[in-house]
């Protein structure tokens, strides 16, 4: 697993990842919320939607839109289980550690936090 500032910005330089921004809604919502409300919600999502050995929608499990959390998983590569295997060479076919899925919030909430 990658440094999360040697990812971000090799992230950045991705056309497709470079792109994504936070609005003033979700700002707003995390500003509502407390940052420390929404690292719950990226472990919760993570948990939920990625850590499974199996995700039978892999692929299409995060929004686009409507959280944060799942801006920033676009962001930082980690939406679904071939981008984290791409990008950060986490195999799929198997339960995500804990390691695993504290460097994913990691890599997360330093996204969130350098945008808000």
């Amino acid at each position: 697993m990658e440094n999360p500032d040697y990812i971000l910005n090799k992230l950045s330089k991705s056309k497709f990842r470079g792109g994504f921004k936070l609005q003033d809604k979700d700002k707003q919502y995390i500003k509502d919320k407390g940052i420390n409300k929404i690292k719950e919600h990226a472990y919760d999502f993570i948990n939920k939607r990625l850590a499974p050995a199996y995700i039978p929608n892999d692929g299409k499990q995060t929004p686009m839109k409507g959280h944060p959390v799942f801006i920033a998983q676009h962001a930082t590569a980690t939406c679904c289980r071939g981008c984290l295997y791409k990008w950060h060479h986490i195999p799929k076919g198997r339960a995500l550690t804990k390691k695993e899925v504290d460097y994913i919030v990691e890599l997360i909430m330093t996204w969130i936090n350098r945008r808000i």
